[in-house]
């Protein structure tokens, strides 16, 4: 008697079946800091150190009758700024892997929008960095483990909230901090680490909706949507980004062991805090080797970003280790 078993008709019997659709691996949303650098576009040299001067302003005296008044020198400055970052993505693809591969048309149209991201994904954690980590001085950054005093106010400080973390007076702290220096009070932004909105969302004051009106909802929504929180805090727009420096240090005698540096500051037109230029913009190459049988393609830029406003910019420090 015949029979049929997985066994005898092992050969009829697709093992693994495969989708005609590849997995995309999941990528963060960028907060598209670019738009807060002043990017320069009056030099074309390739190289070199770009140079901006300052100049100060003149104060007023009393006039005293036939006595000469002093005469001031109008005090100037000088800003440097070198782009230093040189930057690639490269890939190839073998044309025997072309010839063999189902999925070749899909895997080789990703590879130039793979590596552009790849490029903006260390452009946006460069000037984020800038802004709030100052590991190079040369780039303009916050002095760490210091309050970095501007007219005798702090720049840099430790969350407020408990255990580090950073709490609704502190959004005040940064606007006050920022208009003792003279900066606009118009667009301001704040970019946090994603453990800020939860220690928020979770303060007391809060999550009692009872006693804060103005966080009403907080508790069927969250504080954001998207990248941005829904409220609007002390005047600031606020955003999440996974992109912000790690920062372990003490100041003022508290210390972040698991630290996040969140920046504040003003993106009015006439005051961005950073600036930037493209010396080479995400330019794409592709050729085909012959001599190792493959089509090579790379992507390559080469820009700077600098700090040139410490005083627009307030760096508030708190640990991510309060996420339970």
């Amino acid at each position: 008697m015949g029979h049929t078993t997985d066994t005898t008709s092992d050969h009829l019997v697709r093992s693994s079946v495969w989708s005609s659709e590849l997995k995309e691996v999941l990528r963060d949303t960028l907060v598209e800091s670019t738009k807060y650098v002043n990017w320069l576009g009056d030099w074309n040299d390739v190289g070199g150190t770009y140079n901006i001067p300052s100049i100060g302003d003149f104060t007023t005296q009393t006039i005293v009758e036939n006595q000469a008044p002093v005469y001031e020198s109008l005090d100037t400055g000088n800003f440097q700024f070198t782009p230093s970052e040189y930057i690639g993505s490269a890939t190839y693809i073998t044309e025997k892997a072309k010839q063999d591969m189902y999925y070749m048309n899909q895997l080789v149209s990703s590879f130039v929008p793979k590596q552009q991201r790849a490029i903006e994904e260390k452009v946006e954690s460069d000037i984020l960095s800038i802004g709030g980590n100052g590991t190079d001085q040369d780039l303009g950054g916050h002095t760490k483990s210091d309050d970095n005093d501007i007219n005798g106010i702090a720049h840099r400080w430790v969350g407020g909230g408990s255990n580090e973390t950073l709490s609704p007076e502190d959004f005040a702290k940064a606007k006050y901090t920022l208009k003792k220096a003279y900066v606009p009070m118009t667009n301001l932004i704040a970019i946090v680490d994603p453990s800020v909105a939860y220690s928020l969302e979770t303060a007391t004051n809060i999550v009692n909706v009872s006693n804060n009106p103005q966080w009403e909802g907080i508790i069927t929504s969250g504080l954001t949507t998207g990248m941005r929180f829904i409220r609007n805090i002390y005047g600031f727009d606020v955003y999440e980004s996974n992109f912000l420096p790690d920062c372990n240090e003490t100041i003022g005698g508290v210390s972040t062991t698991a630290g996040k540096s969140n920046i504040f500051f003003s993106a009015d037109q006439t005051v961005k805090p950073f600036i930037g230029k493209w010396v080479q913009t995400p330019t794409v190459y592709s050729e085909f080797n012959k001599d190792l049988q493959r089509e090579e393609y790379l992507t390559v830029a080469r820009y700077g970003v600098n700090l040139y406003r410490r005083e627009n910019m307030v760096c508030i420090l708190t640990d991510t280790d309060q996420v339970v």
